[in-house]
């Protein structure tokens, strides 16, 4: 009985995740991996977003992901779209399993790491120089949000 309780349990959370409403980037902070999203949802998400990237100094990119090439494919959207977005020494990047993928803008540094137990997606934060103004995490998005 136990088991079947918790079955009903994860379909009933699962049902709730697919039918909630995803119309500001505040709405992905529940989610542990990113959600599939439509057309339009990402077009609105996306308008929201580039407010926010445009309105700061840099950014730092999270990116967890079931291998490296997928994390590093998501960064290469990411820097495709934007053009004041570079990172160096991504040919290096390499990691064994499930990664997570570090970018920051104003050093141009990336990283990389296998971790398990992580969800999937791009996780975007928006740094600014004056500390007073707060940074802002976004996320997590589909790694081909930017594509």
């Amino acid at each position: 009985m136990g088991l079947e309780w918790k079955n009903l349990w994860i379909i009933i959370i699962t049902l709730n995740i697919n039918l909630m409403e995803i119309n500001k980037l505040v709405d992905l902070n529940v989610f542990r991996t990113a959600p599939q999203l439509s057309k339009s949802q990402i077009k609105k998400l996306l308008e929201e977003l580039e407010a926010n990237i445009f309105n700061s100094d840099w950014i730092t990119i999270g990116i967890m992901a079931p291998c490296d090439t997928k994390a590093i494919e998501a960064l290469k959207s990411i820097t495709a779209k934007y053009s004041s977005i570079k990172f160096a020494n991504l040919g290096s990047l390499q990691a064994e399993g499930s990664v997570f993928l570090k970018g920051n803008q104003k050093t141009s540094n990336v990283f990389i790491r296998s971790e398990n137990g992580l969800g999937e997606g791009i996780l975007l934060t928006c740094q600014h120089n004056d500390e007073s103004n707060k940074s802002s995490t976004f996320g997590p998005l589909p790694l081909d949000f930017f594509s």
